[in-house]
């Protein structure tokens, strides 16, 4: 099999996007009061990151950002006899427990595909505290949901097959801003 890259967003296209998304969310929150970014590690949190420094210029407000580890939450970890553990080691340690309680907290990721990842940072959110509401926001929502899971601010939406993948690539972990469509083809057929 080869496969063939194609670049769907550059950096200018991210940073609009990102730009865009922040505008959304504080029209639909009226602001910013009483909400908080939620970064799904790892690029979510880095998405989140780069919408709160939208948010910030635009309003001049901090905007809040916790970030959730979700690994301990997955329904594809098969075969595996740990248990789930606390709601405090999924907000993971170092950051202590995220205050949750009575606030409209928005979930940032990179790709949108089966909502399985949103569902275990739902479930993870829900072991901090009970939030007045969870919206979503995704730089890329590539389809094929798994689960009734919709997004409240897409970036892009990017209709895939499922030979097909989407890599979001960012400065801070891979040293460029792109989203790159990548296209499995079958070879001799």
């Amino acid at each position: 099999m080869q496969q063939a890259e194609h670049v769907i967003m550059d950096e200018t296209a991210m940073r609009r996007a990102l730009t865009r998304i922040a505008h959304e969310i504080l029209e639909r929150n009226k602001g910013f009061e009483n909400c908080m970014l939620i970064g799904i590690r790892t690029r979510g949190v880095y998405i989140a990151d780069r919408v709160a420094e939208r948010i910030q210029e635009i309003e001049g407000v901090p905007a809040p950002v916790g970030e959730i580890d979700v690994t301990k939450y997955r329904d594809d970890r098969i075969g595996s006899l740990e248990p789930k553990g606390s709601g405090e080691e999924a907000a993971g340690a170092e950051a202590g427990r995220l205050q949750v309680q009575g606030k409209k907290l928005i979930l940032c990721d990179d790709v949108l595909f089966t909502g399985r990842t949103v569902r275990a940072a739902m479930d993870a959110l829900m072991d901090q505290g009970r939030p007045q509401m969870i919206q979503l926001a995704v730089l890329v929502d590539r389809g094929h949901r798994e689960l009734p899971i919709r997004p409240d601010y897409v970036g892009k939406n990017v209709p895939t097959s499922r030979l097909e993948s989407i890599e979001v690539l960012l400065r801070e972990v891979d040293g460029a801003d792109q989203v790159v469509i990548t296209q499995q083809r079958r070879t001799g057929e």
